[in-house]
């Protein structure tokens, strides 16, 4: 699905990071994302449709963004999915922390991060028209 060749060659926004920085930044994410879930997902409370609402709806856009941006190689489709993802996770965070305030506040490197790939995709988007 990664074509180094085609991503290498696309013009990098400013303050693009190195791409080796990728796989542990997302691993340690991915870990972060899991324990917020566990963490909200035992918490005693029958008000949780929208917690798991959000949560499903994020990581589904998180998963299919990838293939869209590296695979279909359609920049602009990815950054309006990244776009849907940074409100997701926001509406994540807001209905995790209402339940479980630290299943909430673990999931804000999350959404800075992606806040910081979503400037990175309208970089890609603007730079390589």
């Amino acid at each position: 699905m990664f074509n180094s060749v085609w991503y290498n060659n696309l013009t990098k926004p400013l303050f693009s990071p190195p791409n080796f920085l990728f796989a542990p930044v997302w691993a340690v994410l991915y870990i972060t994302i899991l324990i917020s879930f566990i963490l909200f997902f035992k918490e005693k409370n029958e008000d949780k449709i929208f917690g798991y609402l959000y949560f499903s709806l994020q990581f589904f856009l998180n998963l299919i963004w990838s293939p869209i941006f590296f695979g279909l190689k359609n920049i602009g489709f990815a950054l309006l999915i990244i776009v849907l993802l940074d409100i997701f996770v926001f509406l994540n965070i807001k209905e995790f922390y209402r339940i479980s305030k630290i299943s909430g506040l673990i999931l804000v490197p999350y959404l800075i991060w992606i806040l910081y790939a979503t400037y990175l995709n309208f970089g890609y988007f603007v730079l390589n028209k």
